[in-house]
């Protein structure tokens, strides 16, 4: 019976919306239920079929029409907004780790704010604030740096004691909190109507909808969406957008081209009760208390309270789900620690009568970030998917993200960190995804520490070196599914204690990772870094060479065995890969990138190189194994393995050449670390890893050889002022903001990509520009550490937030790398960012809520990395030849 209620309940909701909604579009006779026996029949074409009637779905419509696109039909397999839609809790917060999140919520709340108004269709709109609770220290710092971040954004929020959480909401037993955030505009609202609004407004703007429709499949012809096959017959169209929401995984692999959408529904759990005796006011604020688990908000005068338990149950593995979300079944023994919070936070609801314990599905996705963007298999077929539980907050902000990317090719912000192509085919087997949801729904509420490996799924890709590694103490993690090693525990260490280092101050690794550091100053150290990125492109002619002098921006037609060390630019001059490229004969030519450009870049290039069978591009990630040499006596060990000179007379550096180590041969030795200290990367066939592996080690052993990790790496690359694609660098950064002008073929009159936006940079200049950062009044032992992502400030004025951080050991000191921007203090509007602008500032950098003082730098600097020796690199690399 309950769970008819709340069915009734919607339904009501639904009515009272719907009426108006029905004589809106009447005249374009556009939707269908059962109540029309005779439905109107679905266009034979449209530019753009969207599936699902979703708070997604409708949202996606909506900003599509407002853009001017009109050629649209959406298809709802049942009624609009009664998937998750219509369960949702309907709280829209801002308060988000991720800046892209934070984006996307904050604009959805202003776009709810004035929806009932543009539309008639009533909302249930109310800010009412929320409270998010800290129980425990590092609780509140984690909430310290999400207030850093939307106050810099402009949005209200402050960091309250537990006696102002009373005076907002005297329900709340503050006993056990150590202090609160207040975020006085997030708000609640009815998500069901929202979609219902939403739909209206597309509806009027030329939106066809139609309900009970459902997509069987969508065609794919050489690689582009051409159709979608519905239970009511065809349309042809040019882009399909999938926002059937837990139904995306399903929809993505029925088509002939598959298209990979990893999210995995579970069972979430909300309680609704009768109101109380003094019915609570609508405007009390929503609570969040992540230590325990729940959320609690008021709900018709009572309470709705829902939470993400330790121990979650997903459900749908084995395919098919229901059509329209009925209420699943009640499960009070799963809800009974929930419920415990739940008394504990409120203790006066112990009298309160339950009406019901609703439980519906969820979709979650492998990283707890939601799902957007372009297939990388068929073009014209956009994603927009897998809300981890957040779909009202994100919807307005993906929905428009979503169709800027349709309409302009490219949306308006860095939308990587939520790009469906972060993701690879590995990533949607369905046991891993049933065993990593299991593993993120609980995370929702666990420690939001900077850096966080995940357990399930592991061991998935892995480096032939992997037993041999993790033998010697190989700490790892994972990117992209490959392992990755994080640093190497010496003998006699605890174990335990290093793999739980999961805090916001000085981590146990600190002096491992310090003397791993050192190794590669004075010694030698090896790195695995197969995980790279690596493809062969060649051609029987001159198009390989053609091809991508006009896809990169640094000039490619260099000697044969030069690397050359070069950005993958779009046309408005951003990075979208960064890369380093060998050129191995006239005809072919080795690239490497970071690990996370698998897909993405293969689609970029796939979706840009000729169609000619005469170029051929081949992923060979797999075949090499690749180990990073780096230190000064890399040197000794190479020239002795392979009786061969390595000095810089006879190996200059950005060097590529195939030679034989120990009894291997055919092994790519490359001049490059990746981190501005010298030594050499060798490409190693597969088959030869362990042999070329064991060779180094004991051949190392007289010049004091030791292993070495990814941590190593990034305070060296770091401390040297190397930018990395993914953190430092996105598809909005240019060479010329991150002061790499000398990797870019300006000067030598060829046409490249992004060329046009580069010279209007050169002649206008940036208005951002990169800057590295030493913090001086900052104790490393006792403060807390710098991650990414804290606020800049110039004078006193925020300028712009850090891209990543390393501890630098050579220095002694943090090093934090990031953007500054120059903004009008009258106007607000950006300006020109020149040399002197960044000089003559004083900064400091945010660390949650905490300033500390920093010198900022231009250029890198260290006694091993003169101006000098840079010049000659450049030199020798190729990049300019007097």
């Amino acid at each position: 019976a309950a769970g008819m209620f709340l069915r009734l309940l919607s339904d009501i909701q639904w009515r009272a919306a719907y009426p108006k909604w029905r004589r809106m579009t009447s005249s374009q006779r556009s939707t269908s239920t059962a109540a029309e026996p005779h439905p109107v029949s679905l266009p034979a074409q449209a530019q753009v079929v969207i599936c699902g009637g979703g708070i997604m779905g409708t949202s996606v419509a909506y900003h599509l029409s407002k853009m001017g696109w009109k050629d649209i039909v959406l298809l709802e397999q049942g009624r609009l907004a009664a998937g998750t839609t219509r369960f949702c809790a309907g709280i829209v917060s801002t308060a988000r780790p991720v800046s892209i999140e934070l984006k996307m919520a904050h604009y959805s709340n202003k776009l709810y704010q004035q929806l009932e108004q543009e539309t008639g269709v009533q909302t249930g709109y109310t800010k009412t604030g929320s409270i998010s609770l800290a129980q425990t220290q590092d609780r509140l710092i984690s909430l310290k740096r999400i207030a850093s971040s939307l106050n810099v954004m402009g949005i209200p929020c402050e960091i309250i004691s537990p006696k102002k959480v009373v005076q907002l909401h005297p329900l709340i037993n503050i006993h056990d909190l150590v202090g609160a955030m207040y975020v006085p505009e997030d708000a609640l609202v009815s998500s069901a109507n929202v979609s219902l609004a939403l739909a209206t407004a597309a509806s009027r703007n030329g939106v066809q909808i139609h309900e009970r429709t459902s997509v069987s499949h969508v065609t794919v012809q050489k690689g582009r969406v051409t159709g979608v096959e519905t239970d009511r017959g065809r349309i042809q169209c040019e882009y399909f957008v999938n926002c059937a929401g837990q139904w995306a995984y399903e929809l993505g692999h029925s088509g002939e081209e598959p298209v990979h959408i990893p999210l995995h529904a579970c069972e979430h759990f909300y309680l609704l009760t009768h109101p109380l005796e003094k019915p609570l006011s609508s405007s009390l604020p929503t609570v969040v208390d992540p230590d325990g688990r729940i959320y609690i908000r008021n709900w018709q005068g009572g309470i709705l309270s829902g939470g993400f338990e330790k121990n979650p149950k997903p459900l749908f593995t084995e395919g098919r789900n229901q059509l329209e979300i009925q209420n699943l079944q009640e499960d009070w023994d799963h809800f009974g620690p929930l419920l415990s919070a739940l008394l504990r936070r409120m203790p006066g609801l112990e009298t309160l009568q339950i009406m019901q314990l609703v439980n519906c599905p969820e979709s979650f996705t492998p990283d707890m970030r939601c799902i957007m963007g372009e297939s990388p298999t068929a073009q014209g077929y956009f994603v927009l998917a897998g809300m981890n539980s957040a779909g009202i907050s994100y919807g307005g902000g993906a929905g428009k993200y979503l169709a800027e990317w349709m309409v302009n090719g490219y949306p308006s912000e860095n939308v990587w960190p939520l790009d469906l192509k972060r993701f690879g085919t590995l990533q949607s087997s369905r046991t891993f995804l049933r065993h990593r949801v299991m593993e993120v729904m609980p995370l929702m509420c666990d420690l939001k520490v900077p850096r966080w490996d995940f357990q399930t799924g592991r061991q998935l890709r892995t480096s032939p070196l992997y037993d041999r590694l993790d033998a010697q103490g190989a700490r790892w993690m994972e990117k992209h599914g490959f392992e990755r090693v994080k640093y190497f525990v010496p003998p006699g260490k605890d174990l335990l204690d290093l793999d739980h280092s999961k805090t916001f101050y000085k981590p146990d690794w600190f002096d491992i990772v310090g003397s791993e550091v050192k190794c590669c100053k004075e010694a030698v150290c090896v790195i695995d870094m197969s995980s790279f990125t690596k493809f062969e492109i060649s051609s029987t002619g001159d198009q390989a060479l053609e091809s991508l002098q006009y896809l990169f921006s640094n000039d490619l037609d260099v000697p044969v065995g030069h690397v050359v060390h070069t950005g993958m630019l779009n046309e408005k001059g951003g990075y979208e890969n960064d890369c380093s490229i060998a050129r191995l004969s006239k005809r072919s030519f080795f690239m490497i990138s970071p690990t996370d450009q698998q897909v993405h870049c293969w689609a970029w290039l796939k979706k840009r190189l000729p169609d000619d069978s005469n170029l051929i591009m081949e992923d060979v990630t797999w075949k090499y194994t690749a180990l990073n040499l780096i230190g000064p006596r890399a040197v000794d060990v190479l020239s002795e393995l392979s009786y061969a000179p390595m000095t810089a007379e006879h190996f200059p550096s950005l060097f590529c050449k195939e030679m034989s180590v120990g009894y291997a041969n055919g092994i790519r030795v490359m001049s490059i670390t990746h981190t501005g200290e010298p030594g050499f990367v060798l490409y190693i066939p597969i088959e030869y890893a362990l042999h070329v592996y064991n060779e180094v080690m004991n051949m190392g052993q007289k010049y004091g050889i030791r292993n070495a990790g990814y941590y190593a790496l990034r305070s060296l690359r770091i401390e040297k002022f190397f930018a990395f694609w993914g953190q430092d660098l996105d598809a909005f950064t240019t060479p010329m903001e991150c002061g790499r002008e000398f990797q870019v073929k300006l000067e030598k009159g060829m046409q490249f990509l992004g060329q046009e936006a580069l010279l209007e940079q050169k002649q206008n200049g940036v208005y951002k520009r990169f800057t590295m950062f030493i913090l001086e009044d900052h104790d490393t032992d006792m403060d807390l550490w710098p991650w990414w992502g804290e606020p800049i400030f110039r004078n006193g004025r925020y300028v712009g937030k850090t891209t990543s951080s390393a501890y630098s050991y050579t220095l002694e000191r943090h090093v934090c790398l990031g953007f500054v921007h120059h903004f009008d203090e009258k106007t607000g509007e950006e300006l020109v960012v020149t040399t002197d602008f960044i000089n003559q500032g004083e900064y400091e950098i945010d660390i949650a809520g905490q300033r500390f003082q920093a010198k900022a730098k231009l250029y890198p600097f260290s006694s091993l990395f003169t101006q000098r020796r840079r010049k000659d690199e450049v030199e020798l690399s190729g990049y300019q030849r007097e």
